[in-house]
C-alpha cells in the first residue's frame, strides 16, 4: 500500500475497541507513543460507537502528544453524531434520539436473549442499554462487564448476528449493527460510521481516496463495514497488536 509520502494517504482513521484497545480498556502506553509519532506525519481520526466520556478515559486522558500534534486529531464519538476537534475538544453534536424512539429500542431488547434461544446472563454489570444521545448501545453483560467475560462470549459474532436479525423485525426503520466485543448499536436509519466518515471528509476537505480506515469489524454486519461500502482503503485487524504492526508500516 502506498504511503503519504507517495501522495496516497493523508489521514488514518481508527476504531477503538478491538483496534486501538481491548474492549473498554485504556489505551496502552506503546499505542500512545505510536499515535503521537503517527500525528507527526498524518492526520488521524478516531471513530467509534462509544460516547465522548468513554473516548476521554479510554484515549484522551492518556495522550501525551504536543498541542501541534493534537490539532491534527479528530474524534467522532457515537459514530460521528459528535464531531470533536481542537486542543480544547469542542464538539458539534447531532439531534439525539427522541424519548419515543428510545423507548421503542429498549423494548426491542427486553426479550432478545429468549428470542434467539440464548440464556439470559445471571449478572449484569452496569447499564445493559446505554443512552449515547443519537445512539443506544446494548451490551450483553452490561457496559462494565469484565473483559475476560466479554471476550469469551461471542468471539465469532454469531450470537449477535442472530440478535440483529430479530431486532430488524421490530426496528426496521433504524440502523442496527454489531459493535464492540458484546455490543449492538442502534441509531436512526443512515447513521453509521459512513455517516461519521463522510462528515469527516466534509469538515477536513480530505478526499476519501486519501483516507485509510483500520478496524476489527469490517465484515458484513459489523460496525466498521460502512467504511468498506463507501470505498475507503481499509485494513482489518484482530486487536491492538495487529494495529501496532499496521502503524509501524506507515512509520517505516
Amino acid at each position: 500500500m502506498e504511503k503519504s509520502a507517495e501522495g496516497k494517504i493523508d489521514l488514518i482513521a481508527f476504531d477503538i475497541d478491538g483496534t486501538l484497545t481491548r474492549s473498554k480498556q485504556p489505551i496502552e502506553p506503546y499505542m500512545v507513543d505510536l499515535l503521537c509519532e503517527l500525528l507527526d506525519r498524518y492526520k488521524v481520526a478516531v471513530i467509534s460507537g462509544a460516547g465522548f466520556s468513554q473516548f476521554k478515559w479510554q484515549i484522551l486522558d492518556h495522550l501525551s502528544c504536543s498541542f501541534d500534534r493534537l490539532n491534527k486529531l479528530y474524534l467522532l464519538p457515537a459514530d460521528g453524531t459528535l464531531f470533536c476537534y481542537g486542543d480544547k475538544w469542542q464538539c458539534d453534536s447531532d439531534k439525539p434520539l427522541s424519548i419515543e424512539e428510545k423507548v421503542r429500542i429498549r423494548r426491542a431488547f427486553e426479550n432478545i436473549f429468549e428470542a434467539v434461544g440464548l440464556e439470559r446472563p445471571d449478572k449484569i454489570y452496569g447499564e445493559q442499554v446505554e443512552d449515547r444521545g443519537a445512539q443506544l448501545n446494548f451490551s450483553a453483560f452490561g457496559q462494565d462487564a469484565p473483559i475476560e467475560l466479554k471476550e469469551s462470549w461471542d468471539p465469532d459474532n454469531k450470537k449477535r448476528v442472530r440478535m440483529v436479525e430479530v431486532l430488524k423485525q421490530s426496528l426496521s426503520d433504524f440502523s442496527i449493527r454489531i459493535g464492540g466485543t458484546t455490543s449492538i448499536e442502534v441509531t436512526r436509519q443512515g447513521v453509521d460510521k459512513a455517516y461519521g466518515l463522510n462528515k469527516l471528509i466534509d469538515r477536513t476537505g480530505i478526499k476519501k481516496e486519501k483516507i485509510l480506515y483500520i478496524g476489527d469489524k469490517l465484515f458484513k454486519g459489523g460496525n466498521d463495514e460502512p467504511a468498506l461500502i463507501m470505498g475507503l482503503e481499509s485494513r482489518a485487524v484482530q486487536g491492538p497488536e495487529e494495529t501496532k504492526k499496521v502503524i509501524q508500516e506507515f512509520l517505516g
